[in-house]
């Protein structure tokens, strides 16, 4: 069950351009710098229309993980999901970046049996009776032998973010080598309004070339405009961020391409979101 719930938010959101999607998942941490070894963390997590401002639909704690700053799992408390949001807090007993989010994958697409379409993940089929919940999705074993018009894409979404007790340290942000991810150049808990990061991005370990990476700050409930702004990644896949104020922001970047490497499938949608806390000088 857990995976298939997974696979079917990994689907939804996906499905969506991050620079059009009306709704976005995030995470919004209490704060991302604390002193000393007997603070806590408490996280918000949900997909709305404007960032920080839960008014859609809760994010699933059971997808969420912590990692201590030797990289070892660490403990989620507290948890409670509410109609708009779920919220859950992180002790930081040891020293040291934390790292707190979720990597969820699975397989989207559709066939057709006798000209019919049929659709792979995503919500599932109709009610199994009036009024009743929906099918479970169909899944890649279900695709018979006759089928047509196979086309799969597998997906995989990354949502985290990194909050530091302490010194920054860096262990957990060390990079996977698997899918689009971040390699932080600079500490992600070290950003300051009007000075520049740099963050390197990479798929599969090597550099993702002329991404496009979303920067959007919070608040935009109480703006006119969403203040949005699309960045381009280097050749070495570097990009440099200037922060033109504190406070939180989001960071989305998405990526499709033809190295997939679940059966059947042909194309790769991969996507990866943070929450970064900028400070002021």
């Amino acid at each position: 069950m857990i995976a298939r719930t997974r696979f079917l938010v990994a689907a939804a959101l996906l499905a969506l351009p991050a620079a059009v999607s009306a709704h976005r998942m995030w995470l919004l941490p209490s704060g991302t710098i604390f002193s000393g070894t007997d603070g806590w963390v408490t996280v918000d997590s949900a997909v709305s229309n404007d960032l920080f401002y839960a008014d859609h639909q809760p994010g699933r704690l059971e997808n969420v993980r912590v990692w201590q700053p030797d990289g070892t799992p660490g403990t989620l408390q507290n948890g409670a999901t509410g109609r708009y949001r779920s919220v859950f807090d992180v002790r930081l007993d040891k020293p040291g970046t934390w790292k707190i989010g979720s990597a969820m994958s699975g397989i989207v697409g559709s066939f057709k049996v006798g000209g019919v379409e049929k659709r792979v993940g995503g919500r599932g089929g109709p009610p199994t009776s009036a009024g009743g919940p929906r099918q479970p999705p169909l899944t890649v074993a279900d695709i018979p032998a006759d089928a047509t018009d196979v086309r799969l894409t597998e997906t995989s979404a990354r949502n985290e973010i990194f909050v530091t007790a302490g010194e920054p340290t860096r262990t957990v942000l060390t990079p996977s080598g698997k899918g689009l991810e971040i390699d932080y150049v600079t500490h992600p808990d070290e950003l300051v309004a009007g000075e520049i990061a740099r963050f390197r991005f990479l798929v599969d370990g090597q550099p993702a070339t002329a991404l496009k990476v979303i920067v959007v700050p919070g608040g935009k409930r109480y703006r006119d405009a969403e203040g949005a702004r699309e960045l381009t990644t280097a050749a070495d896949g570097t990009l440099a961020i200037e922060w033109p104020g504190a406070g939180m922001y989001w960071l989305n970047a998405t990526l499709t391409d033809s190295h997939a490497t679940a059966p059947r499938a042909t194309q790769r949608r991969m996507s990866y979101t943070t929450t970064l806390e900028v400070m002021t000088p």
